[in-house]
């Protein structure tokens, strides 16, 4: 499955053992970091600065994501208020299948994150109109 969109990821990163429990899977928490990374980068450039996240409106894990996986992080700013903003982000697995050229593209987790625009730590700004 590929994303609904066309658009570059905001984030890659190749998945390695050191991310994984025993039986291969990458652990949620490190798989939920990435994520509040990636939505965080789509904030800042949306508000033109430092941001923070304020809460995790909904997080799913749709499908495991393993060793060697490449995970791709796709965002979308959805909402815009005077100082907070609302990203979803959709995570995508590229996984090799053994013994083939071609790679599976797998959508694994999807999120609803909510941030505000700092100005220093626990000083909130203006987001920016366009």
């Amino acid at each position: 499955m590929k994303p609904t969109h066309h658009l570059d990821p905001t984030l890659r990163v190749k998945t390695r053992p050191n991310d994984a429990n025993k039986s291969g899977d990458i652990f949620g928490g490190w798989l939920m970091s990435q994520i509040d990374i990636a939505g965080a980068i789509a904030a800042a450039r949306r508000s033109k600065g430092p941001v923070v996240t304020r809460s995790v409106k909904e997080l799913n894990f749709l499908q495991p994501l393993f060793i060697y996986d490449i995970a791709s992080f796709y965002t979308e700013v959805i909402q815009v208020g005077n100082t907070s903003m609302t990203v979803k982000v959709e995570v995508y697995a590229e996984r090799y299948k053994e013994g083939e050229t071609e790679f599976d593209e797998i959508k694994v987790s999807d999120a609803i994150l909510v941030y505000v625009a700092v100005s220093k730590p626990g000083e909130k700004r203006l987001i920016p109109k366009s």
